[in-house]
């Protein structure tokens, strides 16, 4: 069963592209079309398929610039217009929870980019929903009864994501014992979530309010005053603007969920920043994702006070 839901997510995705590329891209094996991660486009070169073992060359004459203009309608629904926001940032969102990438030449205008035109690649990347992967994990992150503020470590493309999406689903829909919570969720790059005209095209769980494409350090106050969270989710925390918006959440009595990029506590304690975000205690636990695929696993440990 699982195997054909992958199947479909990558004929899905196949279907944003021009009839040539769709063509070819359905000419891969099964194998393939459940291990594939992306599509890629470049103009010149033949388009690509991303496996975890690396990039693979489809058959077929190089990527037209003219192709790249029909995928960004076909993902828009010809309505690019409505998605320049997004456009700007480099990046379309499309139905059914997929996202076109862009590169191209960037419209600058007093230092803020405003379009791209010329566009000179894309990548569709092939978003998966691994339901119940946070269901063992959940009720560990309630010492004493109370969900405790929480990190989520792991190197790059190490499933942080993921289990982020999943763990706002349970904390959402209610962890067995412990009952639903009222969960914020600030998807600052629009993959947690995956919004599409105002709905989340992954299952974030029926108690989650999202705020899409805003910077967390703005986003964190935003929320706290207009939703009265339980709650605060955030997918990358990168700076010390996140640090002090995420402080102010704590100072109101809500719990956090984050993500960080590294391979467990020893390695934050090893970077400033980090360093910093472990001194001020603002997180109880760290959950360190180990492993591949379906061979993850999950690490708690209490964090210093």
């Amino acid at each position: 069963m699982e195997e054909t839901a992958k199947i479909t997510r990558y004929e899905e995705a196949a279907a944003i592209l021009p009839n040539r590329l769709r063509k070819a891209a359905l000419t891969v094996s099964g194998e393939k079309k459940a291990a594939a991660e992306e599509l890629r486009l470049r103009v010149g070169q033949p388009m690509t398929v991303l496996l975890p073992g690396g990039e693979e060359a489809l058959e077929g004459p190089p990527v037209e610039p003219e192709e790249l203009e029909t995928l960004c309608d076909l993902a828009t629904e010809f309505s690019r217009y409505a998605a320049s926001e997004t456009l700007r940032h480099g990046f379309l969102p499309v139905r059914g929870g997929f996202r076109v990438g862009l590169c191209g030449t960037a419209v600058v205008k007093e230092g803020v980019n405003t379009n791209l035109k010329q566009l000179s690649s894309a990548v569709i990347r092939i978003a998966r929903q691994h339901r119940g992967i946070g269901q063992d994990l959940a009720p560990r992150l309630f010492p004493g009864g109370t969900f405790a503020s929480t990190l989520l470590l792991a190197s790059p493309g190490g499933g942080k994501t993921t289990l982020l999406r999943d763990l706002v689903r349970l904390l959402s829909e209610g962890v067995e014992g412990y009952g639903h919570r009222r969960v914020c969720l600030i998807d600052e790059r629009g993959e947690v979530a995956v919004m599409y005209r105002g709905r989340p095209q992954m299952d974030v769980g029926p108690h989650t309010d999202v705020l899409d494409g805003c910077p967390k350090a703005l986003g964190i106050p935003m929320v706290l005053r207009a939703m009265n969270p339980q709650i605060i989710a955030v997918d990358e925390i990168t700076a010390r603007e996140d640090l002090r918006a995420a402080a102010m959440a704590a100072g109101c009595g809500v719990a956090l969920l984050a993500t960080l990029h590294a391979g467990g506590v020893e390695e934050l304690r090893q970077r400033p920043l980090c360093r910093e975000l472990l001194e001020t205690g603002l997180f109880r636990l760290a959950v360190t994702i180990s492993g591949t695929g379906a061979e993850r696993t999950y690490t708690v440990e209490e964090l210093p006070c």
